[in-house]
């Protein structure tokens, strides 16, 4: 049994400890230790679980933990990971629901989220600290740069780039061989079907941009 500590006490993170459980039910791997958030009063309970401090406290934890960073929006996770980078007592777990159809052909970066329902099929690179939400789909020869964030339900097909700290809206849908720029955000139900650029907004159906 490892210890596990979840940053951040929000809906993800309730998830995540939802998640985490699950995984013990299956094969008890995970001593959930309680949660990290910094606008939370220490010993406050999430969910039967404690508030163990804020990143301040996390910080000089003396002791070998794996953290799950389950803060849904990208740039905000970026910022929380390397903040943590300073304590080397620190580790990141790849937490993947039991649920999930992944082949063997997959590489996944440290500190991801796989979700309930998640499908991703082969040769596909996953980079790290990205979340994939619940029954997300992901096709064949897509790269995924680190700290992505797929919400639930996002169809993503084969040969697809998403850059780094690319957010995909609940539900939307990308053709083959697209490629979603860094920083971009996808509104809900968008359908890609041309590249979309770095540090943009996009909508509707087919996607456009709406803000830079």
């Amino acid at each position: 049994m490892q210890d596990l500590i979840i940053f951040g006490g929000g809906g993800f993170g309730r998830e995540v400890l939802w998640l985490a459980e699950t995984i013990n039910q299956k094969t008890p791997c995970w001593n959930i230790l309680g949660f990290v958030d910094d606008y939370a009063k220490p010993g406050e309970q999430i969910n039967g679980y404690p508030v163990l401090g804020d990143t301040k406290w996390l910080l000089y934890y003396s002791e070998e933990v794996f953290v799950s960073c389950a803060i849904g929006n990208a740039k905000d996770r970026r910022t929380v990971v390397s903040k943590l980078a300073q304590n080397p007592n620190i580790k990141y777990p790849i937490l993947i629901a039991p649920d999930v159809i992944c082949s063997s052909y997959v590489q996944i970066g440290e500190g991801t989220i796989l979700c309930s329902g998640v499908i991703v099929t082969v040769n596909i690179v996953i980079g790290k600290h990205c979340i994939l939400n619940l029954n997300a789909r992901v096709g064949h020869d897509a790269v995924l740069a680190d700290y992505v964030s797929v919400y639930p339900g996002v169809n993503i097909s084969g040969k697809v780039l998403l850059g780094q700290c690319s957010e995909i809206g609940t539900g939307s849908s990308i053709i083959q061989g697209v490629s979603i720029g860094e920083n971009a955000i996808l509104g809900a139900g968008a359908v890609v079907v041309r590249d979309i650029p770095n540090d943009c907004t996009a909508v509707g159906v087919p996607a456009k941009v709406i803000q830079k």
